[in-house]
């Protein structure tokens, strides 16, 4: 009976245990306990995923038993769509595919995996691994495909965890944004594959052997595009083959035109050929080039048809772009601000492609200028860089958008590089200032951008190549914000560790005509305690810039801010401004005809008007910092996955009220550098670590082996 009811507890306990196992399956808790929640999904992930509309499957293709750090991405990719999974609705589904590349051990067993693969234009990516003490190259699978409805999306490559979520999320949304935005198309994209007839005799002499079989690959990649998108693209052929037509076309679309001359020995006469794909909706175009040239030492220019895997990745990208799947991002291209597409007007250096880039896989890029205005409902404009002078009425626009509830991100520089003249050693690095007027509206709105910028000690340095001597060179004007100075109390700024910028202007905020507007003000960062301004005739040849002997004037400074609130208008109690006369001018037929509709028209008595003046703002916000180079290239990576583009990427997030995005953005910065300058400090730590904490445990284990042996010798002495 005793062993009958040993049993009888055995097996209830045995059913408890299965039963407790099968109820933590689905219910459950987790405790995030890092800083900025990294493996807690963010509310925009959940809301996402909780209200998708029709099914979402996610299929993971990953080449198992793969060496560190890789096979931490897998378990952290499983990890994170099992999260998804958890909030997300009946919808959501997802599938891991085990998939090796060709020529590995286990090759054959995945093959259909690997077809599936690479049908959806995933691709082997080379790693390196350590095999037996030896360094060598393996290709393995690391990305995946979303599939939405009829819609694809690819993520080819994850070899890192950072950011998952956010691509995820993203991806997600823009699947979303563009089932909705190809169902409302009212007219079909246009496809245009201009290929003329000429070229085609020319093209095995330049060592292209299947042009003529581009016509029916395009109509291809373009009739597998259409199953998936709704039946949304028009294909056509265009055989250009008159010159002038040709150089028209190549002028307007930006195609490569191709011209040779008379080839006797090979009964070719010479000619012109025009060869591109053009995408075209409502007046926007997009060209996606077909045959690329390349200039190769000793071989000279050799030519090359693109992949058609890239095209249609291009298709489908310039689709996106030019029916407006994004939310609309206002650029201001007007008084010589920075050329989005190229170098600046005025000469500049710099270049905005990567922001560009980036920017564009999340907003429609909508350049804007005030002779056409600024249309109502714009969220954000940005101005980068003006250089041109504006008039009262050019202010009056951009007040007026402010006005209506347009948020504004000003990238302003207080001077330019002088133009060369005299001496290139004597102009280097001079600078002059910039007048455009723009300071006034600021100035009104409690903020200024001062006519200085900023030296600080704590800098980048700059490595110069052997024949200069070797060795660093420090660039005071390019100063490193670090922790200490980032306001990481802001929920989008949280995880931002450090950030570098060049040629910054200093800001001074002014407080008394804050409180007067009721705004609140913001400051994102601050250089640090050793930074001083460089003011009146400003040089920045490193090579003659000293920081003050006697440490005058340092301190830090204000770089930039966000204001927020209900802005009063700069033109409250003054006279509207009148329209040049040259833009007076321009009115549209429609706008003549109302004209004469209401001069001809009854008039209507006691009706008053008096226009569409807005004396206090909708609620918005002024973001401002003095330096355009924080778009440059130089300081934004291409990937986008630096602090620097993580940071100007948030600040537009906000500025069109996506804070869920920009906080879900910063979760991917893992910088976190001690704070620590005392380098006696750091030794200590270092031995601490190397030396402390082992001897901690060896004298640990003396401790318990000594009170082991006092009691076994008291129990001894008892018994």
């Amino acid at each position: 009976m005793m062993k009958q009811k040993r049993y009888m507890k055995f097996a209830v306990y045995i059913v408890a245990i299965v039963l407790i196992n099968l109820v933590a399956t689905t219910l459950f808790f987790r405790c995030d306990l890092t800083r900025g929640k990294l493996y807690s999904l963010s509310k925009v992930s959940r809301s996402v995923v909780s209200t998708l509309k029709e099914p979402l499957t996610i299929d993971v293709f990953f080449t198992r038993n793969l060496p560190s750090p890789y096979n931490t991405v897998e378990q952290y990719l499983k990890d994170l769509l099992g999260e998804y999974a958890l909030k997300a609705n009946s919808y959501f589904n997802y599938r891991f595919h085990d998939v090796s590349a060709e020529g590995e051990i286990d090759a054959a067993s995945t093959e259909e995996n690997r077809k599936l693969a690479q049908n959806y234009g995933i691709n082997p990516v080379q790693i390196q691994v350590v095999e037996k003490d030896e360094m060598k190259f393996k290709k393995a699978y690391m990305g995946l495909v979303l599939i939405h409805g009829d819609m694809v999306e690819k993520i080819p490559t994850i070899t890192s965890t950072e950011g998952l979520e956010y691509k995820l999320t993203t991806a997600i949304q823009r699947l979303n944004n563009k089932i909705s935005a190809l169902l409302n198309l009212k007219d079909k994209v246009e496809v245009k594959l201009f290929l003329s007839p000429s070229l085609k005799v020319v093209a095995p002499k330049m060592g292209i052997k299947d042009l003529q079989e581009v016509p029916s690959q395009v109509k291809k990649v373009v009739d597998d595009l259409n199953a998936r998108m709704y039946d949304k693209l028009d294909y056509h052929l265009l055989e250009p083959a008159d010159e002038a037509e040709m150089t028209t076309l190549s002028k307007t679309y930006n195609l490569m035109m191709l011209k040779w001359p008379a080839m006797e020995k090979e009964n070719i006469s010479a000619g012109a050929g025009l060869i591109g794909l053009v995408m075209e909706y409502h007046g926007k175009t997009y060209m996606i080039p077909v045959l690329q040239a390349f200039s190769i030492p000793l071989f000279g220019t050799q030519y090359k048809l693109s992949d058609m895997h890239t095209v249609q990745d291009a298709i489908e990208q310039s689709v996106e772009s030019l029916i407006g799947i994004n939310d609309t991002l206002g650029y201001f291209a007007d008084k010589g601000t920075v050329d989005l597409y190229g170098p600046g007007p005025q000469g500049g250096s710099i270049s905005l492609g990567n922001f560009n880039n980036l920017a564009s896989k999340s907003y429609s890029i909508k350049d804007m200028n005030l002779k056409t205005g600024i249309p109502e409902g714009t969220n954000c404009l940005l101005i980068v860089r003006p250089t041109e002078q504006f008039s009262d009425y050019d202010l009056y626009q951009i007040d007026k958008a402010l006005m209506r509830g347009t948020n504004l991100a000003l990238f302003i520089d207080p001077f330019k590089e002088a133009a060369a003249s005299g001496s290139p050693y004597q102009q280097q690095g001079q600078m002059v200032p910039v007048n455009t007027g723009i300071d006034k509206l600021l100035d009104h709105y409690g903020i200024a951008v001062n006519r200085s910028l900023v030296m600080d000690m704590n800098c980048f340095r700059q490595r110069l190549p052997e024949q200069y001597g070797g060795g660093e060179q420090t660039l005071y004007f390019a100063p490193i914000i670090e922790g200490g100075r980032i306001n990481n109390k802001l929920d989008f700024m949280r995880n931002i560790k450090e950030l570098i910028t060049y040629k910054i202007a200093p800001l001074t905020l002014n407080e008394a005509q804050i409180k007067k507007s009721n705004l609140k003000a913001e400051k994102l960062f601050s250089s640090s305690d050793k930074s001083w301004e460089m003011k009146g005739q400003i040089m920045l040849n490193p090579m003659f810039i000293r920081p003050p002997v006697s440490g005058e004037g340092m301190g830090a400074r204000p770089l930039a801010y966000i204001l927020e609130g209900r802005f009063p208008s700069y033109f409250a109690g003054k006279p509207i401004p009148e329209r040049p006369a040259d833009e007076a001018s321009v009115q549209t037929k429609d706008a003549k005809e109302k004209t004469l509709d209401t001069a001809h028209g009854p008039q209507a008595g006691g009706l008053e008007h008096k226009g569409d003046f807005i004396a206090v703002s909708k609620p918005v916000k002024i973001f401002i910092i003095g330096s355009s180079e924080m778009l440059s290239d130089s300081l934004i990576s291409e990937q986008g996955d630096n602090p620097n583009a993580t940071f100007v990427m948030n600040i537009i997030d906000v500025l069109n009220n996506k804070e869920d995005m920009a906080v879900m953005r910063s979760k991917i910065q893992s910088f976190n550098p001690l704070e620590v300058k005392d380098e006696k400090v750091k030794i200590a730590a270092k031995v601490f670590n190397i030396i402390g904490l082992p001897v901690i445990v060896v004298l640990f284990g003396m401790f318990v082996w000594l009170r082991r042996s006092v009691r076994r010798k008291r129990i001894e002495a008892a018994f």
